[in-house]
């Protein structure tokens, strides 16, 4: 059988999940040639921001490396733009000269930084964010400046303001609007996040309008604005939004209406052309989330393949702050209408915040700031439009408050139901997370990243596939070694850090962090949970617990085992214990029947069954 031609002009997230999909289902039906703008494979575009942070590298957020591209017989051509489609000839060419022919040509070129048009903005020093080379010319821009200033106070715009003063510039974020992420967050938990980012050292200028970048010798030194207020800058990164790269496609006569216009199957007006991604207007909408560019990613590879399946109808689309340390979500219409109620939930003091909009007795949107464990739930029941006035008492409370047996995180893992999603990005549900960790034998959240690819995008759910890889392994389940740093965040083993927090009586994760010199000044998703762990059992009396900051067997108290049952290890602050606290143990164990009861090789005691 001889095989067509695929070209995949685009080497990003969207075109690649395609080109994925369509190996699974399709693997031999293709010969895929891909052409990509930048010199590296594909990697996850999204985790620049923790690159810029110093708390991923860029090999670790490598997606795709050219070793598989050559496993998988897959041409890969970059730092090569494609500038030429003839769609009569059905042939690309690259600006290198580099000519190939399809059968089938898969446009996913993405979208660029919206760079504001006024005077300056093709200074020296003047960047957009949007890839590796705009977060490395950062990193090296705070080696040798001071003075950062960001434009737009939206998601990308505050995670690169997190990550230039952790580079350890002063940085001065300027929105036109109100209060923070106003398409994200209502304005009190705007306000909340404004605090939060204020007490990282982040100064901010809300409702101004910059007029001009004013430049010396060709570089950027200062902003200036509508009101004639001047500030100092080194640097100017404007995140004030991204517009759809179609111009290629307009170029080629494929009908363009502000991006690629496709139907349902991601076919554009040329049946042989298809497009996924940024680039793409689908409905009238352009998607800059990852959630919905797999999506269509999916639907295009079956028609790819054809299988004259799947139909992308448009997303509902969840958001989050890739910033450690802050934590919030927002999703749907949560600003709300006359005929809409809101429930709502503030508590000041504690930096929680949480407000549902309800609607004909469904959720029809939610923001949660400073505790966003039921996120997904709430996101569950937005776009499932489930009816919720049996359990409306008890929403604000969180699926926990639905019949708790006490454990928490854990608990609501076992009562999830296979098909309940995990992983928005990649749509990953319970149930494939599970088969994957039964079927693979996967051991570790590496293995079920890799397997499954949940977790691999944002990481926002990565506790939750933690809770699940524990809940299935059981037993079996064991934390990383000890014998290496705890994480990129330090050159500190975990011992070290017990060491030094007993050496200087650390009781808090700021203080611990900053006395040992941590890289990222708020840690990261491995270091926090250790590091609060090892404070409170150095200190149980005194060191400031932070419940988030917990390892997931300290949070749950139990794990659920692969018979349904349940192994509970009591707390024991540094394995050290009383003879009233084991005679406690000992009546639980008879009240209860417990079937074994067995010293860990931790030194704890553990009941099982």
């Amino acid at each position: 059988m001889i095989k067509q031609k695929l070209v995949v002009v685009g080497n990003g997230m969207a075109g690649m999940r395609a080109v994925e999909e369509l190996l699974k289902i399709a693997p031999d039906m293709y010969d895929i040639t891909v052409f990509g703008d930048e010199p590296y494979p594909n990697y996850n575009r999204i985790m620049l921001s923790p690159v810029l942070a110093n708390e991923q590298t860029i090999d670790d957020i490598i997606l795709n490396t050219r070793e598989w591209y050559a496993e998988n017989d897959i041409a890969l051509h970059t730092s090569a733009r494609i500038n030429k489609i003839d769609r009569k000839a059905r042939t690309v060419t690259a600006d290198n000269g580099t000519t190939v022919a399809y059968d089938r040509l898969l446009l996913a070129t993405g979208s660029k930084p919206f760079i504001l048009p006024i005077p300056g903005a093709d200074l020296d020093g003047v960047l957009g964010y949007r890839d590796i080379k705009d977060t490395n010319d950062m990193i090296a821009a705070a080696k040798t400046h001071k003075h950062a200033v960001v434009i737009g106070g939206g998601l990308l715009g505050l995670e690169a303001a997190n990550g230039l003063k952790v580079q350890g510039m002063d940085v001065t974020v300027v929105h036109k609007n109100e209060w923070l992420l106003e398409r994200q967050l209502d304005k009190v938990s705007g306000k909340m996040l404004q605090k939060s980012l204020e007490a990282r050292g982040l100064n901010f200028l809300l409702q101004k309008n910059t007029e001009q970048l004013i430049g010396k010798d060709g570089r950027v030194v200062a902003v200036r604005f509508t009101d004639s207020q001047e500030i100092p800058a080194d640097l100017v990164v404007m995140a004030v939004g991204i517009r759809p790269n179609y111009a290629l496609a307009e170029s080629a006569g494929i009908h363009c209406n502000r991006g690629i216009v496709v139907n349902d199957t991601m076919q554009t007006y040329d049946p042989r052309v298809y497009a996924v991604g940024e680039c793409v207007s689908h409905r009238g909408i352009a998607y800059g989330l990852v959630a919905p560019l797999f999506e269509m990613a999916k639907v295009c590879a079956t028609h790819l393949a054809n299988f004259g399946i799947g139909l992308y109808k448009g997303s509902v689309t969840s958001t989050k702050l890739k910033v450690t340390g802050i934590d919030l979500f927002s999703a749907g219409d949560f600003m709300g209408s006359d005929d809409a109620e809101e429930i709502l939930l503030h508590d000041a003091v504690g930096g929680v915040y949480k407000k549902l909009v309800i609607k004909d007795d469904t959720i029809i949107g939610a923001v949660l700031y400073g505790d966003t464990t039921d996120g997904a739930w709430y996101f569950q029941l937005l776009r499932d439009r489930k009816p919720i006035h049996e359990i409306r008492d008890h929403l604000m409370f969180g699926q926990d408050s639905l019949g708790n047996t006490g454990h928490q995180g854990q608990d609501k893992v076992s009562t999830m139901t296979n098909e309940m999603e995990v992983c928005g990005c990649n749509g990953v549900c319970k149930g494939t997370i599970v088969k994957a960790i039964q079927e693979k034998g996967l051991f570790t959240i590496d293995d079920v990243k890799k397997q499954t690819k949940a977790g691999s995008s944002c990481g926002s759910c990565t506790g939750l596939v933690e809770q699940i890889l524990a809940s299935t392994l059981g037993g079996g389940y064991a934390p990383p070694s000890t014998s290496k740093a705890v994480c990129g965040c330090t050159d500190f083993n975990h011992e070290e850090v017990r060491d030094e927090i007993r050496k200087h009586k650390y009781l808090s994760i700021p203080s611990a962090m900053k006395g040992m010199g941590w890289k990222t000044p708020n840690g990261c998703a491995t270091c926090r949970p250790a590091m609060n762990y090892y404070l409170i059992s150095t200190w149980p009396h005194e060191a400031k617990d932070d419940p988030q900051s917990r390892f997931i067997n300290e949070r749950v108290h139990a794990n659920i085992q692969k018979d349904g049952t349940y192994s509970v290890i009591p707390r024991m602050y540094g394995g050290v214990t009383s003879s009233d606290q084991l005679r406690k143990i000992a009546d639980v164990a008879d009240k209860y029947k417990v079937p074994m009861v067995k010293v860990t090789g931790g030194q704890r005691i553990d009941l099982l069954g």
